[in-house]
């Protein structure tokens, strides 16, 4: 990392970007969710928190706990992530490196075709679903968006949705203005921008590219065309990109000495 940044991220501006604070759990958890595979020995991860200042001792509790928490397995001493976030892990790729197809026109619409009286952990594991394959709500039980994406649907949205394919009588674009905040996204986007370009410290990088990572998941990778102009998108992944880079040669260079 380039380190005649001398610049901070103040209390100000982290509560401005809504950063989450820097602990060992965190640490930990972005450290193999970033690395293929997401398994590496306990003595790496106990580095990897010394570079942040983070105490051995912290980082080995926090392993303890994750474990017990169902976030972590271990295997001959060695602390790999579970089923559970390794299906994050694959979101955040595909947040990072989207699988697009051309857009012609279409969307794909789903709708709840099971009795109203769902249980609500059916109710909330389609919300979740839909948002990851990201979709959004028209109406209650009414869900859509561009058909450009390559993606399987999972089980939880085909045994409750019928799905189809359309194309709205009126202006796409307002449309997708209607169903997803976009002037709000692109504005937190820059924001994270510019802060990873300010931040100072390794810690700060690697608190802003956190954020930044979050923030890509909730990207809703519309067609260039239902799009603002300047749509900040492809800026944010490329800065990401150069965190991720940055890091990556880091932590070669730190665990090996």
């Amino acid at each position: 990392m380039n380190d005649d940044r001398i610049r901070t991220i103040d209390d100000t501006e982290a509560a401005a970007l809504a950063l989450r604070p820097l602990t060992a759990r965190s640490i930990v958890l972005s450290t193999l969710l970033g690395h293929h595979p997401p398994q590496l020995p306990a003595r790496a991860l106990v580095r990897v928190g010394e570079l942040f200042g983070i105490a051995e001792g912290t980082v080995r509790v926090a392993l303890s706990r994750m474990v017990a928490a169902g976030d972590l397995r271990q295997t001959d001493g060695s602390y790999a992530l579970t089923t559970r976030l390794l299906a994050r892990q694959t979101r955040q790729d595909e947040s990072r490196t989207p699988q697009t197809v051309p857009w012609r026109g279409g969307w794909e619409i789903a709708v709840v075709a099971t009795p109203e009286r769902r249980p609500a952990a059916e109710r909330t594991a389609l919300r979740q679903a839909m948002a990851a394959l990201r979709l959004a709500e028209l109406r209650e039980g009414s869900w859509l968006r561009p058909a450009n994406l390559d993606r399987p649907r999972p089980a939880v949205v085909t045994d409750q949705c019928t799905w189809f394919t359309g194309t709205p009588d009126d202006d796409p674009a307002a449309l997708a203005g209607r169903l997803w905040d976009l002037g709000g996204w692109a504005g937190r986007a820059r924001a994270l921008s510019a802060a990873l370009d300010r931040a100072g410290t390794h810690a700060d990088r690697f608190t802003v590219a956190a954020a930044a990572l979050r923030h890509l998941l909730a990207d809703p990778l519309l067609p260039a065309e239902l799009l603002p102009e300047d749509w900040p998108g492809a800026q944010l992944r490329g800065k990401y990109a150069e965190f991720e880079a940055e890091l990556r040669d880091l932590l070669r260079q730190y665990l090996a000495g």
